[in-house]
């Protein structure tokens, strides 16, 4: 029996009001969000617009001002353990235990969710593999490419076959075998009952991935739903600018 108030389980995320203020400045104002279970979930939005901050709160990494969110009907912030148990996120910009080895992070995500150790060594070594890091397993993370380093911050994400993965900006400075090889991995994980949350700033990425969409602006939600019915028939690209405006159309540089 799930608690009183909260959303139907079967909802991947749900958040209800995030609400977040640095300073002076308003970065996530009241936003709902519902993602269904099994939806390949791509959340959109300029620079600024507040995606990394409603994606840290809705799954743990950040404390709302106000609001909540829940995982598959669990309470992120009354039952953290629970619900983080349920989701693998991969975060942008936190700072990670670079000084071990590629294969050492992945098994230490392995073990602080509990897994025994010779499930998280083959859990390990096949992450490894499917990333390309197989080579790159022994050299501390420090040593590693940006993208490299993304790559295995993923697979510490996924080592504890999550129900749900957040990934806040996956394919950001991967290079375009290693992106095809991890959206066939994602596109497995739904086909198989998962959901997968991701942020993106490449709207043909989102368009030809994703089949939910949410588009974050100012802080604000201003469009959710299908893909297709979020671009209306319209490119997603020119439907993200319609929507979030901006473009300075006509104008150019004189002097260039």
């Amino acid at each position: 029996m799930r608690a009183e108030n909260a959303p139907d389980p079967d909802f991947a995320l749900v958040a209800r009001a995030l609400t977040k203020r640095f300073g002076d400045r308003l970065a996530l104002q009241g936003l709902d969000l519902d993602v269904p279970a099994g939806s390949f979930f791509g959340v959109v939005g300029p620079n600024g617009a507040g995606k990394t901050t409603a994606l840290s709160m809705a799954t743990g990494l950040l404390r709302p001002d106000h609001g909540r969110a829940w995982i598959h009907g669990v309470d992120v912030w009354q039952r953290p353990r629970e619900a983080k148990s349920r989701v693998g996120v991969l975060a942008d910009g936190v700072r990670t235990f670079d000084r071990l080895s590629g294969a050492q992070l992945v098994t230490y995500a392995g073990l602080l969710h509990g897994l025994d150790a010779d499930v998280v060594a083959a859990r390990t070594a096949d992450l490894l593999r499917v990333m390309d890091l197989a080579d790159a397993g022994r050299k501390p993370v420090v040593d590693y490419s940006a993208g490299m380093t993304k790559k295995v911050l993923l697979a510490a994400a996924m080592v504890h076959a999550p129900d749900v993965l957040v990934l806040d900006e996956p394919f950001e400075a991967v290079d375009p075998v290693s992106a095809a090889n991890i959206r066939d991995i994602l596109h497995s994980y739904v086909e198989r009952g998962g959901t997968v949350i991701v942020s993106s700033h490449v709207m043909d990425l989102v368009q030809r991935m994703c089949s939910h969409v949410a588009v974050i602006a100012e802080g604000r939600l201003v469009a959710s739903g299908t893909v297709d019915e979020v671009r209306g028939g319209q490119d997603l690209e020119e439907r993200f600018v319609e929507l979030v405006g901006g473009r300075h159309a006509g104008e150019g540089l004189a002097w260039l």
